[in-house]
């Protein structure tokens, strides 16, 4: 297969790498950058656990080709946390138990990263609506939706 050369902007530094066509960005990005934070669980775009924000749209990196990102500004849980403090969201999911096995919780974060940032107060439901796409089968849900609701009650408050 022939190399393709693609730059982007992952977590906030540029990247460059040569992938296979045809690769996808989860394998990229765990097996080439070596951002393990991406996890796989299906392979097929129905688990969630795979999803990272390509240009501020909720995107999964399993049916994503990495040619395709080229010159797009990419973050995954990895770029979350910044200078060793955590992100209001990763301390919302551990202070509320929000992440039992934590297979789920990259998908989950980024998710609620994407809500956030547009809606930076949502409702109950907006919460599930955008989580929807994201399958736990440890949690129950509430615990995920309770620690995202308080990080946006605690971002309200930061930012008053």
């Amino acid at each position: 297969m022939a190399k393709v050369p693609v730059q982007f902007t992952l977590n906030g530094e540029e990247t460059a790498e040569f992938v296979e066509s045809g690769t996808t960005l989860l394998k990229a990005l765990r097996e080439k950058i070596g951002d393990m934070s991406v996890k796989g669980g299906c392979h097929q775009g129905t688990c969630g656990s795979c999803s990272i924000i390509i240009d501020g749209d909720l995107r999964l990196s399993c049916l994503t080709l990495a040619e395709t990102c080229d010159g797009a500004a990419i973050e995954t849980t990895a770029g979350l946390a910044r200078g060793g403090v955590l992100h209001p969201l990763q301390r919302a999911f551990h202070e509320g138990f929000a992440a039992q096995c934590g297979f789920c919780t990259p998908g989950m974060l980024m998710a609620a990263k994407v809500l956030l940032d547009r809606n930076p107060s949502p409702s109950r439901e907006e919460v599930i609506d955008a989580i929807g796409g994201n399958v736990c089968r440890c949690t129950g849900y509430e615990p995920i939706i309770q620690a995202i609701l308080s990080a946006a009650r605690a971002n309200s408050v930061n930012a008053a």
